[in-house]
């Protein structure tokens, strides 16, 4: 990218960010800022969540790493939504257990990307960005979107003061968060534990979640942010109805841009010429199991 175009996708999406947190920062607490100038608690969260960004980015071009950009990530997150959660005037159930589902989630997936980008020495995704000074920036930027976006609807029904006690639909919507959350970490950890082996008769997982889905991980994680927001959405009102596309921004991105398109492209590179891997992309689903190849396969196992 040109500096002018970098320049206007920093624009952008600083400005779809705080959009989002300005339609999430209705109906909950103001935090005065002086002068009789005062801002919702969500646009001032979203105001830390893209100083911490660009705070973590200085070092990470200095050294030109992307050692820590996941790690920052998570810990945004932890920030970010506990922040609303403490600072919000009252807090319900519901309140604590968005905190502690988007919590646990992003614990677990920073520790995890720290430590799978320390093992592999790099990640790919910024092989060709991170020496260059506005490429890099719009990637620690984007991450600040991404954490606006994704954990959006969870802030707003913490801070809201719209208080609605919880329903068997909300269980509907916390089982389906932890199947979700169950799904990308056994995916994530078989996916682990088959690079370490380095088979040789099979350089490409096909084992485990990994049988029935291309992207298990992915599909996982976006169930779960289906059903954050399930469990978010009682509690929303007006304008913070548009928080909702936190699972269709996570769609979006998993499947189009930075997620399922680089690693279709990089797994066809590497393996295009062996028939096993062909084979693979013809049985079995990219993204979401279907419950045909779910069923040959476990009738072939018999």
């Amino acid at each position: 990218m040109t500096k002018i175009q970098s320049t206007a996708v920093l624009i952008f999406v600083v400005m779809i960010a705080f959009g989002v947190a300005w339609a999430g920062g209705q109906n909950t607490p103001l935090i005065p800022l002086g002068f009789g100038f005062s801002l919702s608690l969500i646009m001032v969260a979203t105001l830390l969540v893209f100083i911490i960004q660009w705070l973590a980015f200085i070092p990470a071009f200095i050294k030109r790493t992307e050692h820590f950009y996941d790690l920052v990530g998570g810990m945004t997150y932890l920030l970010f939504i506990g922040g609303v959660f403490v600072f919000s005037q009252q807090a319900d159930l519901r309140a604590i257990i968005l905190t502690t589902l988007v919590s646990i989630w992003a614990l677990r997936l920073s520790i995890f990307l720290f430590k799978r980008v320390g093992q592999d020495g790099s990640d790919s995704r910024f092989d060709s960005i991170k020496h260059n000074f506005m490429s890099f920036l719009v990637a620690w930027t984007t991450q600040g979107l991404w954490v606006v976006i994704t954990a959006g609807c969870a802030a707003a029904a913490i801070s809201s003061n719209q208080k609605v006690g919880l329903t068997f639909i909300d269980v509907l919507a916390l089982a389906v968060w932890l199947v979700g959350f169950s799904i990308e970490v056994i995916a994530d950890r078989q996916k682990r534990q088959f690079k370490r082996q380095k088979q040789k008769n099979n350089p490409f997982i096909c084992q485990g979640l990994w049988r029935y889905s291309r992207h298990p991980n992915y599909f996982g994680e976006i169930l779960l942010w289906i059903g954050l927001a399930l469990l978010a959405f009682p509690a929303l009102s007006g304008w913070q109805y548009l928080t909702l596309i936190s699972p269709l921004f996570v769609i979006l991105l998993l499947t189009k841009i930075s997620g399922i398109p680089l690693l279709e492209a990089k797994a066809d590179k590497r393996w295009h010429d062996l028939m096993e891997y062909q084979d693979y992309k013809k049985s079995t689903p990219v993204l979401v199991p279907s419950f045909s190849s779910l069923w040959s396969k476990t009738s072939q196992d018999h």
